[in-house]
């Protein structure tokens, strides 16, 4: 997930920079950075000024101290004073990327970067997510919406105040007034990033080119292992099994144009938990490691909330006033995506202007809208909705798309609990309001408690009354596949019949532990939860750890768990491995690097040939099996987004279908020759020199901007997870925050990068060495540092 921008986003903005076609007026292309920039160093380097600063709050005193890593700890006896002083200290460390985010989400990229960014403006207007965010604001309600307003005032007198981080003068603009509805438009775009997947048109596609053999085996809606996050769950009601035929398949034109702004495949997490009586301190022990989009600067802000009503500690997404993973005095709480489905796409019997619904036509709702483009035409969309949502269309072909972000969503008012909570109890009640996204949640308390929650508004789907799967293409104008109570951009019913009631989600109450890294959530769910999982390599892996932990009798401690996150066990190679080496076995040019596989302990560190060899080896036989799959059907076989997954082309035998009429160990060779000629084309040598942070960039991909090149472990199916990507597109990504927790008291944490956004400040990357080693810096409650901010005359 890249929280800061969607996929498409991100790649025309590094392409419009660093090509040179940003234009706002008479700017010259960015690539001129330092010569044009050099009149206003003065103002850059007032952007990285830390001296003190004598401030007024209009809510009363507050004090800001900023630690040795660059976290703020923020002080104040009234909850207002809290928040007019976290967003102060947090527009001033991340101004540029708060304005970048919201930007995004209402559309207005082109505006300030020029026409490569039209096609994402279009797709975010359409969808709406504005409209969804002010829709939830006005559910907004209590000490929450008071303390989203009070922080909207503080960014707003820190951008009155400057000086503006140095992007705004390269893009020449200046940000508007930040608002309350920005805040939520956060969550949304958190939510979309996270649960925004058009999978099912991709897979009506895949259906209608292949026969149901091969898509059957090569995709399966259920992948074999028994690493489910509940292992003794076996549910209730059965969830639907049959999969009804989609209405029609789309072009590839329009899976193509959705597919760029939806949730990465890659979006996952760790998080495990474990009951007090089996850790060494008597509280429960919480570890977390959300892996998104890894970016300069990080999608994580560090801080430290210490007010009236709670003294909470950890990360948020900036924009957004409350610590988002973390701990308090009471206790410590995580997440990880579970991948639930909760959108759905219909068609519809058409004609001019009208769309038939249930018997009778009905106009569109019709929005005409002007996209502004900097150094360019503005451009004019009209944008249409149907009962169930907004329409996409390519190439004549339309459907409306249901989103449960499209409902005045209550989550905003649970983080807030969260941050108060004093107990188990407290957060469990907290969850009930936690509408999106669809989160595994894992809670501690310092009394011992561990609750495991699947949260988020699941969708009961209906067809003629009866319980129908989400993972197809449903017919609109028969009114199949419907959410009972919801009325997107205007009301939901959240405890409905349309939604899966909060008693029966997925839970645990107390286990002695819990690990949840975006595998199956349970074997049997009582409703059908989710089209698909993530694979569950990492999933088994610790599991296996913590199940070996307590057969040892030894306690669970912190250390544990920080060892835990840095495991590199690779078990893709599990079985895949043998083959290899056994098939290149007589190959005399591969020899070197059959024997260095041969004696391969399968970890994936920075300093192994073997783990070089291997991490290219495995995308290449990926490659090699679904390529002419996919070819011989008319697909496009370079498609990546249309590959089966990992897990089960790992499974293929030499008997499938799939290597009909081609040798599968004459693939595997292959294979490890593709990956063998493009480690000597860009002369590696060890998979440290590949797989290094050099790949984390600013969106403005400038050398002084973007982060230093450290080796580091891990690889995208290994616990300590690493995603090298090519830094023209967002597919970088990884552990985004590490942390380790005795609830309600110390932990251990890092993030990639540093916690400033001002990349002159000493905190702009301070922590990215300690993080590609696998090392951590504390986590406390304390309040430390120099005073930075004092409001309204407060103490120091």
């Amino acid at each position: 997930m890249d929280i800061g921008t969607t996929s498409l986003s991100r790649r025309a903005l590094l392409a419009a920079i660093a090509g040179g076609s940003v234009v706002a007026g008479t700017l010259a292309p960015v690539r001129g950075y330092l010569q044009d920039f050099a009149p206003l160093s003065g103002e850059v380097w007032r952007a990285a000024d830390t001296g003190r600063r004598d401030l007024e709050s209009p809510y009363g005193p507050a004090t800001v101290r900023y630690d040795e890593w660059g976290v703020p700890h923020i002080e104040a006896d009234d909850e207002g004073a809290l928040f007019y002083a976290t967003g102060y200290a947090q527009a001033a460390d991340r101004l540029f990327q708060l304005d970048l985010q919201r930007r995004v989400m209402r559309g207005r990229l082109s505006e300030v970067v020029g026409d490569a960014t039209i096609d994402s403006d279009e797709f975010n207007r359409r969808m709406g997510f504005t409209e969804a965010a002010e829709v939830t604001w006005d559910a907004v309600d209590g000490p929450a919406r008071e303390a989203a307003i009070a922080f909207a005032a503080g960014v707003n007198a820190s951008i009155e105040d400057g000086p503006l981080p140095p992007e705004f003068a390269l893009l020449d603009y200046e940000p508007r007034e930040w608002t309350p509805v920005d805040t939520v438009l956060m969550e949304k775009q958190i939510s979309w990033n996270l649960t925004g997947s058009f999978r099912t048109l991709r897979h009506a596609r895949l259906r209608e080119a292949l026969d149901a053999e091969t898509y059957e085996t090569l995709y399966p809606s259920r992948l074999d292992h028994d690493a489910s996050i509940i292992r003794d769950g076996d549910g209730g009601l059965p969830e639907p099994e049959s999969r009804a035929e989609d209405v029609d398949a789309p072009p590839a034109a329009l899976t193509d144009w959705v597919g760029q702004f939806e949730t990465e495949p890659w979006v996952g997490s760790n998080s495990w938990g474990v009951r007090g009586d089996h850790t060494d301190t008597g509280r429960a022990l919480v570890a977390n490691d959300p892996h998104l989009s890894l970016m300069a600067p990080p999608v994580w802000y560090e801080l430290h909330l210490a007010g009236p009503n709670f003294d909470a500690r950890g990360v948020t997404f900036p924009g957004v006033p409350f610590v988002v993973i973390g701990g308090n005095t009471h206790g410590a709480w995580g997440f990880t995506n579970v991948g639930a489905d909760v959108l759905d796409v219909y068609r519809y019997e058409t004609r001019e202007g009208q769309y038939r619904y249930r018997g009778a036509w009905r106009d569109y709702e019709t929005t005409e809208e002007t996209i502004p483009v900097a150094g360019g035409e503005d451009v004019t969309i009209t944008r249409r909705r149907t009962v169930h949502g907004p329409v996409l269309e390519r190439e004549g072909y339309e459907v409306a798309v249901a989103w449960t972000g499209h409902g005045p969503t209550r989550t905003t008012d649970a983080i807030y609990a969260y941050n108060a909570s004093e107990g188990i109890d407290d957060v469990r009640e907290a969850t009930r309001l936690f509408d999106e996204p669809t989160q595994n949640l894992v809670y501690g308390d310092e009394d011992g408690n561990l609750l495991y929650y699947t949260t988020g508004a699941i969708p009961v789907r209906r067809t003629d009354g009866e319980m129908v799967r989400g993972d197809r293409v449903f017919d609109g104008s028969a009114g199949e596949g419907e959410w009972a109570g919801f009325v997107p951009f205007e009301s939901a019913d959240w405890e409905g019949e349309g939604f899966v009631p909060f008693e029966e989600k997925p839970h645990l109450d107390n286990p002695a532990y819990v690990a949840t890294a975006n595998q199956r959530v349970v074997d049997d769910p009582d409703y059908y939860l989710a089209e698909a999982y993530s694979d569950p390599y990492r999933g088994i892996r610790i599991y296996d750890r913590m199940d070996a932990r307590a057969r040892s009798g030894e306690p669970f401690t912190r250390g544990f768990a920080r060892g835990l996150q840095r495991d590199t066990v690779d078990l893709r190679a599990v079985g895949l491995l043998d083959d290899l080496v056994a098939a290149a076995a007589d190959r005399e040019e591969l020899v070197d690097w059959v024997d260095a596989l041969a004696d391969w302990d399968q970890r994936m560190s920075r300093d192994a040939e073997a783990a070089l060899a291997f991490a290219f080896f495995v995308d290449a036989y990926r490659k090699r099996v679904a390529s002419p799959v996919l070819e011989s059907a008319g697909l496009d076989p370079d498609d990546e987004s249309l590959y089966p997954r990992m897990w089960v082309v790992q499974q293929l035998d030499e008997d499938h279908p799939v290597f009909a009429g081609r040798d599968r160990e004459a693939v595997l060779v292959a294979a490890l020759e593709d990956a063998v000629e493009t480690i000597e084309e860009q002369g590696y040598e060890t998979y440290g020199d590949y797989n290094t942070t050099g790949a984390i960039t600013h969106p403005f991909d400038q050398s002084f901007l973007n982060y230093p090149a450290y080796p580091t472990d891990g690889s995208p199916a290994t616990v300590n997870n690493y995603r090298r990507g090519d830094p023209d597109n967002s597919s970088i990504a990884g552990s985004s925050w590490r942390m380790v927790v005795d609830a309600g008291a110390e932990g251990d944490c890092v993030l990639p990068g540093g916690n400033d956004g001002v990349f002159l400040s000493d905190h702009y990357h301070d922590q990215l060495r300690l993080w590609a080693a696998g090392e951590f810096k504390p986590l406390s409650l304390e309040l430390v540092g120099d005073v930075r901010y004092t409001f309204g005359g407060a103490d120091e």
